[in-house]
């Protein structure tokens, strides 16, 4: 009898490209697919790395198939399009090792600024996409993946959502496969996408396309569950569960390879039963398809194109009913910067100089929400410092006299280095803050090119930020500490105040790195205590009102970093010496 065990959908992942011979894993994290990279590093037979961002990781997973191994790349959804450049061309291309990129949609938008779906870029790629429905799917269908790639000379897409990846189901283990590496063998009409190859591949793309699709009826991912014929349901990935929870009578013709689509097997179910749903997350990308071939059904009619789709959605639009068992309302909370968190005293520093921030994608855009209040716009990765640019640009000095661009250290080494370069090639005026905590913060603490370490937990010569800034001829670079806030806010009042291009990169490491110890505890002294509030500016948690309006300290929340003692004029807040455990 074969082991099992209950793992997450990205682990089950990272499983499956461990048992179909992946040699190559390249990956920049985000949510919801960090998790994948981190548990390949289980698998020594699995080289991983975090790369500087996906375009980087897509191309790195493209060299790896080039030479004959199976790769790939993991990334979410937004990221795909970062790597969507090399992903076009790698199509027409197409492999000698087998190459998967994963991809985590995030219907819902926990953690993420858009909600977009990755079949409408696989088909546009003209990308085969599969998506799982849960961890044994995820951990199959990658290894099927490896197996479709090479059959039909393609890069092959596997499609997650959020709550595919995060939650737990059984796996079944299997032994590592070891396919032979492929011979490289030099193929300019192949490899080298200049408009004569190009055109010719981009033929052969479409006739690989065609054979896919009409392959895909008789594909065991793709199959029909009769039942009940008076509905039948189209549907696929983590949807399909909620149908099968409802709906356990009805007729489903389950979909694992989502593009191209079987039309021959899609015919074949709709003409069996009465009313045709098609129950999807996101874009109505099967109900396009299907309603475009003339078949009748429903779709986005009755479901919406926003947000996470759940078993009660079907119970309440299909059953008129209300959910038999809906949970309680858990408590708001708030996103709010953790304690002792460095980026808390650059935004209190920012508001009280009344600066606005053009932001980024990072912890650090929380310096949006009450009581900060100072990012005032966040696109994407390494945005803030092109916004800024473009500001200047379009109204002059005097526009932006009262903005600085924010950006973390990690999302300055994925894309803000070339949108830092742009300012100083173009000749822009304007600051730049550097938020340096010395990690990838806001997915769980990952480590990139400027901190030393490795995904494979190598010690490396760290790249400094601050050679990087000074290479560009930028004249004024300044390194600061987070805490420091007087320092903090001379050095950006003065910065600011430069009719140049200026770079402040704010050094302090993020509060819940291992390695970061707080050696003291600030308390309360309610009799010093003036009620003036000022502690409160900077919304630490740690930090609240009694009912008599005096101050108190809460002990299990607070990391020492000192701030509100910095902020309090009059001794009622003090720092004191942890005791050792």
């Amino acid at each position: 009898m074969k082991e099992k065990e209950i793992m997450l959908g990205n682990a089950a992942i990272a499983r499956g490209a461990y048992e179909a011979g992946v040699k190559v894993s390249a990956a920049y994290p985000g949510t919801p697919s960090t998790e994948i990279s981190e548990n390949l590093i289980k698998y020594p037979e699995i080289y991983a790395e975090w790369s500087p961002n996906e375009k980087v990781a897509a191309e790195v997973a493209i060299g790896a198939s080039m030479a004959g191994v199976r790769s790939m790349c993991s990334m979410k959804h937004v990221g795909l399009n970062v790597a969507s450049d090399p992903l076009y061309t790698a199509s027409y291309i197409g492999v000698n090792g087998g190459m998967l990129m994963v991809v985590a949609d995030d219907p819902g938008l926990y953690s993420s600024q858009n909600e977009q779906d990755t079949r409408l870029i696989g088909r546009s790629a003209h990308v085969p996409v599969l998506e799982p429905s849960d961890s044994q799917e995820a951990k199959d269908f990658t290894k099927l993946a490896f197996t479709l790639s090479e059959q039909y000379d393609t890069p092959v897409i596997l499609r997650t959502t959020t709550r595919l990846a995060h939650s737990q189901g059984t796996v079944e283990l299997c032994e590592r496969e070891e396919p032979a590496d492929k011979p490289y063998e030099r193929n300019m009409a192949k490899n080298v996408m200049m408009p004569a190859s190009a055109k010719g591949r981009h033929i052969y793309v479409e006739q690989r396309e065609k054979k896919l699709g009409e392959d895909a009826a008789s594909l065991e991912i793709n199959r029909i569950e009769m039942g009940d014929t008076k509905t039948g349901f189209i549907t696929s990935g983590i949807a399909y569960q909620y149908v099968k929870e409802v709906f356990p009578e009805a007729s489903v013709l389950k979909l694992g390879l989502v593009y191209p689509l079987p039309e021959k097997l899609i015919r074949d179910f709709a003409s069996r039963v009465e009313r045709l749903i098609i129950f999807e997350e996101l874009e109505p990308f099967i109900e396009t398809f299907v309603r475009s071939w003339g078949i009748a059904c429903e779709g986005k009619d009755l479901f919406t194109l926003q947000g996470e789709y759940s078993a009660n959605m079907l119970r309440e639009k299909l059953k008129n009913e209300k959910a038999d068992r809906k949970p309680k309302e858990a408590p708001a909370r708030p996103p709010i910067l953790c304690p002792g968190c460095p980026h808390r005293s650059t935004f209190y520093v920012l508001k009280k100089l009344g600066l606005h921030a053009a932001g980024d994608i990072g912890c650090y855009t929380l310096g949006a929400v009450a009581p900060l209040n100072v990012v005032d716009t966040t696109v994407c990765m390494g945005a803030s410092i092109s916004v800024l640019h473009g500001m200047e640009k379009a109204c002059g000095r005097e526009f932006i006299k009262n903005w600085v661009a924010v950006i973390g250290d990690s999302t300055f080494m994925h894309t803000g280095i070339n949108s830092l370069e742009n300012m100083a090639y173009n000749q822009s005026t304007g600051t730049v803050l550097i938020l340096d905590n010395s990690t990838t913060g806001m997915t769980g603490h990952q480590d990139h090119a400027a901190t030393g370490k490795t995904l494979m937990g190598e010690t490396v010569p760290a790249l400094s930020i601050y050679q990087i800034c000074r290479s560009m001829n930028i004249e004024h670079v300044v390194e600061v500490d987070a805490f420091d806030t007087k320092e903090l806010e001379r050095v950006i009042k003065e910065e600011t105040e430069r009719e140049a291009l200026s770079v402040v990169i704010v050094c302090a490491p993020c509060a819940l790195l291992k390695r970061q110890v707080f050696p003291y505890k600030v308390k309360a002294l309610p009799e010093k205590c003036k009620k003036c509030g000022m502690c409160l500016k900077p919304g630490c948690p740690a930090v609240t009102k009694r009912e008599d309006g005096t101050i108190k300290i809460d002990d299990t929340l607070c990391n020492g970093c000192g701030l509100c003692v910095q902020l309090c004029s009059f001794g009622a807040l003090e720092k004191y010496e942890k005791q050792s455990s």
